[in-house]
Parts: structure tokens; sequence; C-alpha cells
């Protein structure tokens, strides 16, 4: 009778236990589809143009790039922090540059803000191949790589798509060439008989490359739809910095960054486009490289 009492009472505390823990889990499960799974806009503005969400394929698109990027967490989170740093300077560049505010969304799915290396030798921010980075009047060479000074390569990519605007006169299709380049683009264009990008038919990745683009573009100006709380995060300032001017050749660069107050470290990460030990100046040219203010 004994052990009968301490079975039945052993199995009333477990159920009342599963059946607790059953409501919080419905609970969280209701709340996290609430909170998760905004509504897909019924039309959106990308680079001043309007886009209607409006047949199965687009919002179907859209909605996949929306759930990658809602669900890479750990990525999504590191360039909410990011953007707050550079998103500033980029911003300003495009401004001066006469671009459409949102090309740095075009910015963001190329590298995630970081100086990123493709498999296939892309760098930096935008991801400029070492013959178009030249094109475009970046230096690379054995002391320096342009693609990954961030104002420069911001330049260069204003000027690409510049020039690819010119010959597509739209900025979505402008973009997506970004991906595929002008020459594949128009080679899709001429074999479909389309110029529009929603309408036409890609490789996956060019395909898929807009409405990434549109996806961010969703999430970091809503992100608390999204679940993320950038007044929860630990954001990236903007860093406060000097600029000292080079015109002569440095030798040794962790010799220099002494002499100026800082140490070779933190003037590689300040200066990413710095990838030698020594700076080589020839004839008029200059250099700036930027230190710590308060150092």
């Amino acid at each position: 009778m004994r052990i009968f009492y301490i079975f039945t009472l052993v199995f009333l505390m477990f159920s009342c236990d599963q059946e607790s823990q059953g409501d919080i889990v419905i609970n969280r499960t209701t709340e996290q589809v609430d909170h998760h799974y905004p509504k897909i806009p019924l039309e959106l503005e990308l680079f001043e143009m309007g886009i209607k969400i409006d047949n199965f394929d687009i919002k179907e698109r859209l909605d996949k790039e929306i759930i990658v990027n809602t669900y890479y967490h750990s990525s999504t989170v590191q360039i909410l922090e990011r953007a707050s740093r550079y998103f500033p300077m980029i911003e300003r560049i495009l401004k001066e540059e006469g671009m459409p505010d949102d090309l740095k969304y075009l910015c963001v799915i190329e590298s995630a803000l970081r100086q990123a290396t493709s498999p296939t030798g892309a760098k930096g921010f935008w991801q400029f191949m070492p013959a178009t980075a030249k094109e475009y009047g970046m230096k690379i060479n054995r002391e320096i790589d342009e693609r990954l000074d961030v104002e420069k390569s911001t330049r260069a990519a204003c000027q690409y798509m510049k020039d690819a605007n010119r010959k597509f006169d739209n900025w979505i299709m402008s973009a997506a060439s970004y991906n595929c380049g002008v020459t594949g683009l128009k080679s899709y264009v001429k074999t479909q008989g389309i110029n529009n990008f929603f309408q036409l038919h890609l490789n996956n990745e060019t395909s898929r490359y807009v409405f990434r683009i549109m996806a961010l573009k969703l999430l970091m100006e809503n992100p608390e739809e999204y679940g993320f709380f950038p007044s929860k995060m630990e954001l990236y300032n903007p860093i406060d910095v000097r600029s000292v001017t080079v015109n002569k050749s440095i030798t040794n660069l962790a010799d220099w960054a002494i002499e100026n107050g800082s140490n070779l470290h933190i003037v590689k990460v300040l200066n990413p486009w710095l990838i030698g030990n020594t700076l080589t100046v020839s004839g008029s040219e200059s250099f700036t490289i930027e230190l710590l203010k308060s150092e």
C-alpha cells in the first residue's frame, strides 16, 4: 500500500510539472511566432525606387532572405553592431557622391561590414577583385591594398555603380550587375528581352542578390520587428582618430608607430590597408595614416 501511495504521489508531481512546462513552452512558442514573423510589406522602397511585393514569386524570394538573416543570429547581431560605427562614414560618402543611401546595404551583403576575403580573391567591405580595384584607382602592391581602405573603396564602389547606371538607367539593375558584372547582366537582358530584375531568369546568386539587399534594409531599419534590439547591444561607436600625413617613406612601420605614440597593432587595426611593414612614398604622393586621438 505504501509503495502504491509513493508511486501515485510521484506520478501526480510529474504530471503537474509536465503540464506546467507545457504551458511555458506553448506561451514561449506563441510569443516567438508573433515576434519573429512580421508580415512582409506589400511594397517597399529601394534605391529610391518603389517595389511592389505583389506576386508569389517576389514575396517568397524576399521571405527566404528575411528568414535566412533573421535566424543567422550571430552574424546579424554583429552587422548591427558594426553598422553603428561604419554607417555614418559610408552614408556621408554616398551623399557626397550623389548616390542613393540604400547602397550601404549592398556593402552589408557583400562583406557584413568587415574586411572580408572571398575564395576568389575579392577583398574589403565592397569585395573588389584586384583588376577592378586598379581600374577604379586603388593601389595594390606588397605594402598596401587600398581595397581595405573603407573610404577609398566606398568611393570606388560609387564610381562603379555610376558607370553601371549609365548603361542600365536603373539602380536595381545596376546593383545586380555588381554581382554578375555589367557584361553578364546585359547578356541576360539580350537573351531574354527583359530589362526588369524581378522578371529575369538569372543564376542563383544574382537572383538572390537584390532580395538580400531588400531583406537587410528591412531588418536593419526595423530590427525590433525581427527580434533584434540594438538598444540592448554593445554597439560599436565610431573611433576617435587623428590623421597623420606621410610624405616620406617609412622603412619600419613598427618603429614609426612607436615614434608617433602608438604601436604596430593599433596602426594595423585602424589602417588595414597597410599590409606590409614598410611604406614607400614616391615623388609628390602622400598617404594618411590614422592613429587613436587619445594616444
